[in-house]
Order: structure tokens, then C-alpha cells, then sequence
């Protein structure tokens, strides 16, 4: 519509409204009455009545203009008369309406002040509350005071109170460190609240920047849309004109987007093609990794037998030559060419073209020999049946117990103590994941005695000063693991970083200094850390803070209370073992003093050896009981078997060899042996502890007395002799 027309049509419709609104007040008037339903009152506005003042009308009130094209018209002069007249009608029928209106006022005024009023008393009752809480929290301090100070003055000696005033110091200083903790915590959120501020900033600069945006590209739009509709509304009368070089571009944008559609459909449909294809080939792909996954577990479990079927074969021969001796010289001959064949035949086809899944190899992951080398020819036999069983106890396990035991070591993430994480190292820890994890074990132990820089204080202190058991670590170092090829090869660097972590632990502990068997502990620390620090403070953990005092002590006393508990222990839980060892008279303290003194390192094959000290880093000595109950229950059956007393030693110097399947071992350790309560060891080396310092102060004064008797019982030198000991210092 033309925009004359409408503003005719707008015209005319105001002056209609106004001549209607007009006919209803003249009604009103004519019946002489101010009362009306509602909504159909006057249009006058009126104001709130003063005191001493009659109802007007507001100055507000539109004063109503004559249209211009109304077919009835009303005078000005009238028209204010009326309204005044009305205004005096409405004050003389409503003669209260005005006291009304400053009553509801007044009661206004009281609900606003009353509604202050309550928000003070609101104000006041949250500080009161704020108060009460923090006289209650004085309260609970100064019953902690006097809980404190009850309990010093309660105190029967010096001592005790001392130490009630350490546990204040203690709590003083955990305080402080928490006060510290939270700073750094508030430090820490300020700084973030403050990169956060700026990230806002940033993004309502941003926001500011698109909306000016978005607003300009608004105007262009709107700008275009009026020049279309125009261009739609007023269509040019010219005749065509050719196009210019920008239309020509403008066409030829067009076309280009169009051959692009057409692209990308054609792409769209040659990629539903390819990713159909995708589909199938990875189908495929997974059912032949499926079956490759399939023959190799059947080649693993082909391949254990093999080495089981093996090693039954040499066990065989091993016995059949026991039990023939040298009846006949002929079929010990033969025997022994079988023997000699079985030690030298390797399981690889002579043609080269099978393949072995995982071969024998002549030193595990960590320089031990897989098979030993003996130099008695009986011993070099059981070598290699050890090492045939170890190998397919391996393959069994592989895909059933070490595949899932790696993938719960790999999704366990942080370190910390629980149920979860001991019996994963119970379990044993893979190979990639122990350095991590005894490194984090040594610092759980010795996180109160590490200071950074000690290994290097304690290095230069043996430069300047030789330490006096120097000479005894240089002799240890070459009886080191002698089936170790880190320590055994003359270019390895280990014999060197052993000698400095031996001499270091000496200057850390000078009342130990170096005792035997310390130079095994540490190599076992430095073939799995590699590193010499670390080793260090392994070293330091284990005999400072997981064995007892005096462990390696030169009267070695921890060491032989735990032979006597390791005894009540087997009689406890093997009797039918310990009745027989007894019958025959045999110590086993020969052989499980080593044991302890260096947790197996000389015993165990690597692959037990390490799943020990997995466990021992953790829970303590209290490995070290179980393991070695564990052994004896292994190996209960053969050792029954033997019937004389010099047999049973030659089998227990070297029966822990003999352990192949870790996982039994495992189970018999830590299900068997159960309940296995700390406390119960503690009272065991308590009573045998009290024992043995008494047999001690015994054997001190039977040797006190014997000397005493040698002395009185010597003959007197006669004048101008001299003794033996006296002509050989003339000498």
C-alpha cells in the first residue's frame, strides 16, 4: 500500500476512537451518575489528595482536541465546565476517598519501615551466629588445651611429659606445613582466578568484535535487501544492457560452484565406496590377527611341551645313570654320548626353516645366566632341565597370567598404598614398569633420611679419606655374582658403580661400615635401577629401615633370633618335614642363614629372585618367612624321599635351583601360609631374642673363667729366662 494511503486510513481511524470516546463521557454526564462498571471509568487521572485540599484532576490528563473531520463537536469551554462539574460530583459523593488515600499511605510507610527493621534483625542474627560459631570453635580449643595440659600434669615421669610436649611440637609443625599448603593452594587458585579473568577479557573482546562484525554484515544485508526490493518493485523500463565485468565474474563463480558440487558428490560417493571397502579389509584383517593370535598360542603351547618333553628326557637319562653306575662299561658309554648329545642339542630344525616362537637365550633380561654353568657333569644335567622347565613354565604363562598382570600395571597410573597394588607385587612387576616402582617403594622407606647431595658428600669424603673396609669391598667385588655377565665382563662399568656404592654406604653407616653379603644386595639394586644413587639408597633402605637392628652387625644377633623363628615356623607348619630333618640330625641354619642375610640373591633363579624383592620393598622381612616356608613346602616331598643326613645337605645346597613355576611358589607363599600375623613374629624374636643374649653372657664368662685358669695355671719365668714370645720380639 502507497504510504499516502495509509497514513488517510490512520487518520481516520484516531479521529473514529476519539468521537466514540467522546459519545460514552456525554452518556455518563446525561444520567448524572459518576459510577460506572469497571474499565468504563473517566479518563482523568488524579492524584493523591492533600490535607486540606478537595480531588482534582491531574495536570496529566490529556486535554481531549476536536478532530477534524468529526461530525459532532464539543465547545472547549463546555467541555472544561464539565469536568469540573464531575470532579466536584465525585468529591461530594466520596467525601472519604481522600482519608483513605493517606491511611493506605501511612500503613505503606509502616511496612516499609517494619520491612527494614527486619532486615537489620536478619543482619544481626547472621554476626550473632557468626559469633557463636567462632566462640565455639575457642570453646573446642581450649578443651584441646586443657585435654594437653590434664594429660602433662597427669604424667607420672619426665618422660612421658617430655614427649606429650614433642607431640605438641609435632602437631605445631603439621599445622604450620598445612598453613603453608594452603597458601599455596590460595597462591595457586589466584593465579588461576587471574588467567581466568584474562581469558574473560579476552573473550568478551572477542564477543565485541563479532557482534561489530555481525552489526556491519546486518547493515550490508539490509542494504541489499532494499536494493532488491527495489530492484523487485521497480523493475528498470530500459532495454537490456550487456553485461559488465564484473557480472561476467559474478557468472563465472557460479559455474565454478556448481562444477564443485557435482565434485564433491562424485567424492561423496567414491568415498561410501572406499570406506565400504575399508570395512571388509579390517574384517579380515582382524580374523587373520585373530588367527595368527591362535597359532601362536598353539606354537607356545607346542613348544612347552617340547621343552617339558625334554626335560623329562634328561631327567630320565639323569636317573638311568644313577641308578647303573658302572655295572656296564658299554651302556654307561652309550649313556654318556646321550648325555653329552642332550646337553649340546639346541631346539632349532637343522635346515633353519622353522620358526621358534622364543628361544633359550644364554642370559635373561637382567645378565644371568638362563643355564648355569656347573662344572660337575650331574649339576650341568639339571642345569638344563631347570632351564627347559623355566622356559615352558614362561610360555604357559605368557598369555594367561603375565599379558593381564601388564595390562593392570599399565591402567594402574600414580603410586599409592592399598589392597590393589600389594597384591600386584605380589604378583610380581613386569620388567618395564620396576625401576618406577621400587624406586617410588625405596622413597616410601627413606623419605626421612634422604637429603639431595649425600651420595656426592659421601663420594668425595672416601677421595679424601680411604675407608678401612676398603681392602674387603675391592676382594668382594670379583666374588660378585660370578653368573652375572654385567660383572663378569672386564669393559662393564658395574664393578666400578658397585664400589662406590659400597664405599659410600660405609661413610653413611660407620657402625656397620661393610659386612659380607652387602655387596649382593647392592648389585641387585644397581641391575634393576641402574643407577648408582638409587642402588644407594636402596641399599640404605633395606638395612636401615626394613631388617632389624643389628642385622649386620659383626655379632650378627637379628640374624640368628630369626634362624631360631624361621624353626618354630617350619615345626609349625611343616612338623612332618621338621620330624624328619631332626631324625637325621640336620641344621637347616646352614643353609637359610644366607638366605636372610642376602634375600636370596644366591638361591633363587632372577625370575623368582625379583618377584621377592617386588614384595619384600613393600611389606618388609616378613616376605623373606614366607618365601622361605614356601621353598621347604616345594620341595617337602623330595627331601622325605632322602635317607641319610650327608645326602640331605648335598640336595639342600642347591635345591632352590630346582623351583621353576613362580606362580606356585607364589600361591604356596602368600594362600598356604596363611594366617601369618607380624605380632606372632614379634613375640617369637622376643622370647628367643632373651635366649640367646643369655647363652651369650654365659659363653662371655665361661671364656672369662677359662682364661682366668689359663693364667693362674702358666709357669713362672725364672730370673735371666725369657719366654717364647719375648725371644722372638728380640728376634
Amino acid at each position: 500500500m502507497p504510504l499516502a494511503l495509509q497514513n488517510i486510513s490512520l487518520k481516520h481511524l484516531g479521529t473514529e476512537i476519539q468521537n466514540r470516546m467522546y459519545n460514552i463521557r456525554g452518556n455518563r454526564q446525561a444520567q448524572g451518575t459518576g459510577h460506572g462498571p469497571p474499565g468504563e471509568d473517566s479518563p482523568l487521572i488524579m492524584e493523591p489528595q492533600r490535607e486540606g485540599q478537595p480531588l482534582a484532576p491531574s495536570p496529566s490528563t490529556p486535554a481531549w482536541k476536536d478532530p477534524v473531520d468529526s461530525p459532532k463537536t464539543t465547545p472547549k469551554s463546555s467541555l472544561t465546565a464539565n469536568l469540573i462539574q464531575k470532579a466536584k460530583r465525585q468529591n461530594n459523593t466520596f467525601p472519604l476517598f481522600a482519608e483513605g488515600l493517606t491511611r493506605n499511605r501511612t500503613a505503606q510507610e509502616k511496612v516499609l519501615a517494619l520491612e527494614q527493621q527486619v532486615l537489620m534483625l536478619n543482619k544481626e542474627l547472621k554476626s550473632q551466629k557468626e559469633l557463636v560459631r567462632i566462640l565455639h570453635k575457642a570453646l573446642e580449643a581450649a578443651q584441646q588445651e586443657k585435654r594437653a595440659s590434664s594429660a602433662y600434669l597427669a604424667a607420672a615421669e619426665d618422660k612421658d611429659r617430655l614427649e606429650l610436649v614433642r607431640h605438641k611440637v609435632r602437631q605445631i609443625a603439621e599445622l604450620h606445613r598445612r598453613v603453608e599448603a594452603l597458601e599455596q593452594e590460595r597462591e595457586s587458585l589466584a593465579h588461576m582466578a587471574n588467567l581466568r579473568e584474562q581469558q574473560v577479557q579476552e573473550l568478551q573482546r572477542h564477543v565485541q568484535l563479532l557482534m561489530d562484525k555481525n552489526e556491519a554484515k546486518q547493515q550490508v544485508i539490509c542494504k541489499l535487501s532494499e536494493k532488491v526490493t527495489q530492484d523487485f518493485m521497480h523493475p528498470p523500463s530500459q532495454p537490456t544492457v550487456p553485461l559488465d565485468a564484473g557480472d561476467r565474474d559474478f557468472l563465472s563463480q557460479q559455474e565454478k560452484m556448481e562444477h564443485l558440487k557435482d565434485d564433491i558428490e562424485a567424492y561423496r560417493t567414491q568415498n561410501h565406496f572406499l570406506n565400504s571397502e575399508i570395512h571388509q579389509v579390517t574384517k579380515i584383517w582382524r580374523k587373520v590377527a585373530e588367527k595368527e593370535r591362535a597359532l601362536l598360542m598353539k606354537c607356545a603351547y607346542l613348544q612347552a611341551k617340547s621343552c617339558q618333553a625334554d626335560s623329562k628326557h634328561l631327567a630320565g637319562l639323569r636317573r638311568l645313570q644313577e641308578a647303573m653306575g658302572s655295572k656296564a662299561s658299554e651302556c654307561s658309554e652309550l649313556l654318556k654320548h646321550l648325555i653329552q648329545e642332550a646337553l649340546q642339542w639346541e631346539a632349532s630344525d637343522a635346515s633353519g626353516d622353522s620358526v621358534e616362537l622364543s628361544p633359550i637365550s644364554e642370559y635373561d633380561e637382567y645378565g644371568f645366566l638362563t643355564v648355569p654353568n656347573y662344572e660337575v657333569e650331574d649339576l650341568k644335567l639339571l642345569a638344563k632341565i631347570q632351564a627347559l622347565e623355566v622356559h615352558s613354565h614362561h610360555l604357559l604363562a605368557h598369555e594367561a597370567v603375565e599379558q593381564p598382570l601388564r595390562e593392570r600395571w599399565a591402567a594402574l597410573g600414580d603410586l599409592a598404598p592399598s589392597v590393589e597394588l600389594k597384591q600386584l607385587l605380589r604378583a610380581g612387576v613386569p620388567q618395564e614398569h620396576r625401576p618406577r616402582v621400587w624406586r617410588w617403594l625405596v622413597h616410601l622407606r627413606i623419605q626421612h633420611l634422604q637429603a639431595p647431595g649425600r651420595y656426592q658428600e659421601l663420594l668425595s669424603r672416601g677421595q679424601a679419606c680411604e675407608h678401612p673396609a676398603a681392602h674387603q669391598i675391592e676382594l668382594d667385588l670379583n666374588r660378585t655374582f660370578p653368573n652375572n655377565k654385567h660383572f663378569t665382563c672386564p669393559t662393564s662399568s658395574f664393578p666400578d658403580k658397585l664400589r662406590r656404592v659400597l664405599l659410600a654406604f660405609s661413610w653413611q653407616n660407620p657402625a656397620i661400615g661393610y659386612c659380607q653379603g652387602l655387596n649382593r644386595l647392592a648389585a641387585i639394586a644397581l641391575l634393576v635401577l641402574d643407577e648408582e644413587e638409587s642402588a644407594f639408597w636402596c641399599l640404605v633402605a633395606i638395612v636401615e629401615t626394613i631388617m632389624p637392628a643389628d642385622y649386620y652387625s659383626k655379632t650378627l644377633m637379628s640374624s640368628q633370633v630369626d634362624q631360631w623363628v624361621l624353626r618354630d615356623l617350619l615345626s609349625e607348619k611343616l612338623p612332618k618335614l621338621m620330624a624328619h630333618l631332626g631324625q637325621h640330625r640336620v641344621d637347616l641354619s646352614f643353609i637359610t642363614f644366607n638366605w636372610f642375610l642376602v634375600v636370596f640373591a644366591d638361591s633363587l633363579i632372577s625370575n623368582i629372585l625379583l618377584r621377592v624383592w617386588d614384595a619384600f620393598l613393600y611389606e618388609g622381612i616378613k616376605v623373606l618367612f614366607r618365601y622361605a616356608l614356601a621353598i621347604f613346602k616345594y620341595n617337602e616331598e623330595e627331601i622325605l624321599r632322602l635317607q641319610d643326613g650327608l645326602e640331605i645337605y648335598q640336595y639342600l645346597r642347591f635345591f632352590t635351583k630346582t623351583i621353576c613355576n613362580s606362580q606356585k611358589l607364589v600361591n604356596i607363599a602368600f594362600n598356604d601360609m596363611n594366617p601369618f600375623p607380624m605380632k606372632q613374629l614379634r613375640q617369637l624374636r622376643a622370647a628367643h631374642r632373651e635366649r640367646l643374649e643369655a647363652e651369650l653372657q654365659e659363653l662371655e664368662q665361661l671364656k672369662a673363667e677359662y682364661l682366668e685358669t689359663q693364667a693362674s695355671q702358666s709357669p713362672a719365668v725364672p730370673n735371666g729366662c725369657t719366654s717364647e714370645d719375648e725371644a722372638e720380639g728380640e728376634a
